[in-house]
């Protein structure tokens, strides 16, 4: 590419989030790593990757508050330029059955995962449309695609992220945008580290590679999607899961 592309990857201080601004870095783009309330983390990402001879910025946002989003874009776009990648990671759990569960429990879920794809999203069209050329890549999980007990919350909000990115990608193609999304499976991070601790065995036996993914292993599959090499595939969910939905 004739120059630096700018990528923004939310929830970008930890975990899957991590290991992508990461990946993204060392493709050649600048990132911008968004956090919540990581600071420290966010930072270590960007020292990482400036000490690797690469551009990127920490930028912290409540990414479910549409003021808090449009602050976090014009930074980015005052510090680095408009951003051309947009990978839509954060994403919170608060499990628990649904008879029992709380409408604060339910609403936040989505307001986080669900609410902030769309907000991050929209903000991000007007400079891509202009420049007719940018990726979008939302991250699903399985459970979004058959569901998971304990989990209606965390699952329905998955599940419409696939919805909104398939009716996104027919909104957008016409301007050369590409919109996917990437459904992992069982990865090994922060968020799942309980799961890990008490089944971790009984979920490897499940996959058919027999064992959890890694963060790396999303971040592969999203540098594909955001890459030249993926310029005619839109509105597609990439499952990552070891084979774990056979």
């Amino acid at each position: 590419m004739s120059e630096q592309r700018i990528a923004l990857v939310t929830g970008g201080s930890r975990g899957i989030g991590r290991a992508i601004a990461r990946r993204l870095a060392a493709d050649g783009m600048a990132v911008a790593v968004n956090y919540s309330t990581s600071a420290d983390m966010a930072d270590e990402v960007v020292a990482d990757v400036t000490g690797a001879g690469g551009v990127a910025i920490a930028v912290g946002c409540d990414v479910s508050d549409e003021a808090s989003v449009d602050q976090m874009f014009t930074a980015i776009e005052q510090e680095l330029g408009p951003v051309a990648v947009l990978v839509n990671n954060a994403g919170i759990t608060r499990d628990g059955l649904a008879a029992r569960m709380s409408t604060e429990d339910f609403t936040r879920v989505l307001a986080v995962n669900l609410t902030s794809t769309f907000l991050c999203s929209r903000r991000s069209m007007r400079n891509m449309m202009k420049a007719r050329w940018g990726r979008m890549i939302n991250l699903s999980s399985v459970s979004g695609i058959g569901g998971n007990p304990g989990q209606s919350n965390y699952s329905a909000s998955k599940a419409g992220i696939i919805g909104f990115t398939r009716s996104l990608a027919q909104e957008l193609g016409s301007r050369s945008i590409t919109v996917n999304a990437v459904a992992p499976g069982f990865i090994e991070t922060d968020m799942t580290s309980d799961v890990v601790a008490t089944r971790g065995d009984e979920i490897a036996e499940r996959v058919a590679l027999g064992r959890m993914g890694t963060p790396e292993e999303i971040a592969a599959a999203v540098a594909f999607l955001a890459s030249e090499d993926a310029s005619y595939i839109n509105g597609h969910v990439l499952v990552v899961d070891g084979g774990l939905a056979l």
